[in-house]
């Protein structure tokens, strides 16, 4: 059997085979009745464009690359990468892209992993899921004009287009909201600490104490990987200190499971004893026994926005607001709910 070719689809139209190429790659010049037309013959032809020819022609990958922090095996355990990941597919799904997911591994520099993805031509704009304090991937990215959006926040550059949350704020009405019933010996439980992200909820969370005439204690005050194992060993740390919280704020909804697991293996009970509360407010905070209160970050929203964002940047359209903020609101649950 014949395989319908380009030309067939262009013949049969009346149209030149250049005409069908720019139907296919959605090209504004052709007029909607020719657009119209062509679709229905390649429909009646049962024809498929080559994606492998058509990238070539028009010297795009029609892959975005979505760069994770070190170790992916373990950060897609973690549900804010999966929503995040979940909003950006719906929009690069509609846009008929595929997505490539990348990250370096041990002994592995991430600019060589950038290096490899913007130099072999392997996509036509990243997304990065992550920032830290003199972020070298942000840097090398500016620095070689690369199509690219952030979901985070960058202290260094206030030209790189990104999608967050307020941080500082969340953090602040989270611990301000522990205070409000009545816990005054506050913990946190926090990620790496030269994570953005981390460094902001920090800032909010002692803000809140300042408030509040809360003296702030270094020893609640301790830092990991987002890790479940993470939440576990750091909240064996805090119940062995001589004065133990009465509520632990977690970064993270993961780490929060493995606090949760400690506090119970202490025999201390949530929340008489140990008021908890964490972020993402992902499936893990709502099932948890018990459930936790968390706040929502609108994970799947920050990919959507971050993906459309960086569309908006490969066609030309890129808007003047280079960092868009999305809501947060916390969600309460049985862990913060007084008896």
């Amino acid at each position: 059997m014949k395989s319908i070719t380009i030309k067939d689809v262009a013949q049969r139209a009346g149209v030149s085979p250049s005409t069908v190429s720019r139907v296919i790659s959605k090209d504004a010049r052709i007029s909607e009745n020719t657009k119209k037309k062509v679709l229905e013959i390649m429909d009646e032809l049962n024809y498929y464009p080559n994606s492998i020819a058509r990238r070539l022609a028009n010297k795009k990958t029609d892959t975005i690359g979505v760069v994770m922090p070190y170790g992916t095996e373990d950060v897609l355990m973690n549900p804010f990468f999966q929503e995040s990941l979940r909003g950006i597919s719906i929009v690069s799904s509609d846009k008929c892209y595929d997505i490539l997911i990348s990250t370096s591994h041990k002994n592995e520099d991430e600019i060589d992993v950038l290096r490899c993805l913007i130099k072999g031509n392997r996509v036509d704009g990243l997304i990065l899921t992550r920032s830290n304090e003199n972020d070298e991937a942000i840097k090398y990215l500016r620095d070689n004009k690369f199509p690219f959006v952030l979901i985070g926040s960058c202290l260094e550059y206030d030209d790189i287009t990104s999608v967050d949350n307020d941080n500082e704020k969340a953090s602040y009405e989270l611990t301000s909201f522990l205070i409000e019933k009545g816990r005054k010996k506050i913990a946190f439980i926090g990620g790496e600490l030269h994570s953005v992200v981390i460094k902001n909820r920090f800032e909010g969370y002692k803000k809140a104490l300042k408030d509040n005439n809360i003296e702030f204690k270094n020893e609640y005050l301790i830092f990991d990987k987002f890790l479940e194992e993470s939440g576990y060993n750091l909240t064996d740390k805090l119940l062995n200190l001589d004065d133990i919280p009465d509520a632990i704020i977690v970064a993270d909804d993961l780490m929060s499971l493995g606090a949760m697991k400690k506090i119970k293996e202490k025999n201390y009970k949530v929340p008489e004893d140990i008021m908890l509360a964490s972020f993402n407010n992902s499936i893990l905070a709502k099932y948890s026994n018990p459930s936790i209160t968390s706040i929502d970050i609108n994970s799947t929203e920050l990919g959507k926005r971050a993906c459309e964002k960086l569309f908006s940047i490969l066609e030309g359209n890129e808007s003047e607001l280079k960092k868009e903020i999305i809501s947060h609101k916390i969600i309460e649950r049985d862990s913060t709910k007084s008896i």
